[in-house]
């Protein structure tokens, strides 16, 4: 297969992965040194394996000319689209999807991912750590104190926190809370401001910044797009 895959992209086939597919074209080669996507619990897999990759799980289609990745096991449909619009035009492709009845507007993946982190990376002080943030994700949470729970240097503490996790402490604890904020918009009908407050967040309004960057939607646009009905207590 892989060789049939380097044959016709010479011969200028575009090749294209939709999830998990995208390991195959990295075995390939084809990916070396692209900037690429995959389903958004790959991520880490996939970058083991090739670390030479740049992934984007973002993003739910990335088209570089002669490659296209797509992200999540239905991203097919998005891909499609993007072949049409490439091949045919953007309107043709609007008029599919109300014939299919398909959102055709622009949309990322971040939108779906949560956040899952893992404790099997063997530093047994991190992962206390973690648990810890787990636990009290709502309440203060400063550099000095974690580090002293880990019994270690700040600096040293910051430096074996992000070899652990591959995220510095402070945007591990953001995404942890921004994590819990869209479990609480997604199961109850409690206020932005309320949930702002539960997760650790006394300006609504950081609150609001910190959750657009990481989910690329305001949390009000959030609920909207992932709960039918807000009736629940």
């Amino acid at each position: 297969m892989l060789d049939y895959l380097l044959a016709i992209h010479a011969k200028g086939s575009v090749i294209c992965s939709v999830c998990a597919g995208a390991f195959i074209l990295a075995q390939s080669g084809l990916l070396r040194g692209r900037t690429i996507t995959t389903h958004w619990q790959l991520e880490q897999q996939l970058a083991h394996y090739h670390p030479d990759l740049n992934i984007d799980i973002n993003k739910i289609v990335i088209d570089d000319v002669d490659i296209i990745t797509a992200g999540g096991l239905m991203s097919w449909m998005d891909l499609c689209f993007a072949l049409v619009t490439r091949y045919a035009n953007a309107r043709d492709t609007r008029q599919l999807g109300k014939y299919l009845v398909v959102d055709t507007g622009v949309r990322d993946q971040r939108y779906y991912q949560s956040f899952s982190p893992g404790y099997s990376h063997g530093d047994d002080k991190i992962a206390l750590v973690q648990r810890h943030i787990q636990a009290s994700y709502g309440a203060p949470l400063d550099i000095d104190t974690l580090a002293t729970l880990a019994c270690m240097t700040s600096r040293t503490f910051i430096r074996h926190f992000s070899k652990a996790t591959g995220l510095t402490p402070i945007h591990y604890i953001q995404r942890v809370r921004i994590q819990k904020a869209c479990e609480w918009l997604e199961s109850s009908a409690k206020s932005v401001e309320s949930i702002s407050y539960l997760v650790g967040y006394e300006d609504v309004n950081s609150f609001r910044k910190v959750f657009v960057k990481a989910i690329g939607l305001t949390p009000s646009a959030f609920r909207s797009r992932f709960v039918a009905t807000q009736n629940e207590a």
